[in-house]
């Protein structure tokens, strides 16, 4: 059996992290700070996608992670709900059009499937957007479907569990030192770290001589709207320029727009305004909390996977900027073969916070 590693962080990275260690026959302990899931992975909006506009290597992760996710759908007895939506991008600006016919092709060579679509065909697939809203077009890609982030964790947490990794709450790695992880019930010596802490990251990584320009714990935020009568089936759609998302869930909509800042009041009141302008049969309908989690972001809105070697070795996966639920399964293999000395199926010096990438 390989030496032992630790993995900082229960969320769905770290877990999926460990789940594809321990399944490798490596000797493998989680630390959580709080419960499982209880991160970033507490405030998503349950939605798989393969498309992330301007950012063909996260969605070369996400394809991949799909693939993954299915493969386990699939299996008897799995309790991974995965329905299918699609995802639907409105454009309301020449600029915004351009900037996806010119990164078309490099989306479908990280295996996204995507098209332009006209606004009538738009308008088919998502009734609720206003008649007067400027849509010149939009992206239309069928890889996306609502499923369900806590199965999704439960399920790596069990498999980890099974292939006999240790899986530790209430247990803040508080520094990691030369393969020494200090924490409040003394300290855990490792051959490697490996640092999935979320939007706790850049600390410790900076413990371990790693800079990751990753800013403050960040609060998102996503809203849900009172019961609503007669809603048609939607695909999850984002308004290009307002970053306003939304999705179907059961009789009620299920909102995001951005982060909060400190002032929730106008952040939620900006939210209604937009939606009143995107999709006004919704104007004036009342907006509750669903849910609230920390969220870590890189510069660049890509994540930072990468490896110092060792021993002790350390290695980290973190910033992943909203999209950690679509890129878990890519992301914990890397980090496995990363580890094991393997051929990664990704280049991962385009992950790594290299220079070039930490400024």
């Amino acid at each position: 059996m390989s030496g032992r590693v630790v993995v900082v962080g229960g969320g769905v990275i770290g877990l999926s992290v460990a789940y594809h260690l321990a399944e490798a026959g490596v000797d493998t302990v989680l630390l959580e700070r709080g419960t499982l899931g209880c991160g970033a992975s507490r405030a998503t909006a349950d939605v798989l996608r393969a498309y992330f506009a301007g950012d063909p290597v996260s969605s070369a992760l996400a394809v991949r992670s799909l693939d993954a996710y299915r493969d386990f759908a699939a299996r008897p007895g799995a309790a991974l709900p995965m329905r299918q939506v699609g995802y639907l991008v409105l454009f309301t600006e020449p600029d915004q059009v351009a900037a996806f016919e010119a990164e078309l092709p490099a989306q479908r060579a990280a295996g996204v499937e995507a098209e332009l679509i006209d606004a009538r065909r738009a308008r088919r697939l998502n009734p609720l957007i206003g008649g007067d809203l400027p849509l010149l077009a939009a992206a239309w890609s069928p890889q996306a479907y609502v499923s369900d982030t806590a199965a999704i964790v439960e399920g790596y947490a069990a498999g980890a569990r099974r292939a006999g990794a240790r899986l530790r709450t209430g247990c803040p790695a508080l520094d990691v030192q030369d393969g020494r992880v200090e924490t409040p019930h003394g300290a855990i010596t490792a051959d490697a770290v490996v640092c999935a802490a979320g939007a706790w990251s850049a600390p410790l990584a900076r413990s371990a001589g790693v800079r990751l320009p990753l800013p403050e714990p960040v609060v998102q935020e996503l809203l849900v709207t009172d019961p609503l009568e007669a809603l048609p089936e939607l695909p999850v759609t984002l308004d290009a320029s307002s970053r306003l998302l939304v999705r179907l869930r059961g009789d009620r909509l299920l909102i995001g727009m951005g982060y909060p800042d400190r002032d929730r009041a106008a952040w939620r009141a900006g939210v209604a305004a937009q939606l009143a302008v995107t999709y006004p049969s919704l104007s004036g309908i009342r907006l509750h909390t669903a849910v609230t989690g920390a969220r870590d972001a890189s510069p660049d809105r890509t994540a930072f996977i990468g490896h110092l070697p060792g021993p002790p070795a350390f290695l980290y996966a973190a910033g992943f900027s909203g999209h950690g639920l679509c890129n878990a399964p890519a992301a914990g293999e890397l980090v496995r073969d990363l580890y094991l000395g393997r051929e990664p199926w990704l280049d991962a010096a385009t992950l790594a916070a290299t220079p070039e990438r930490v400024g």
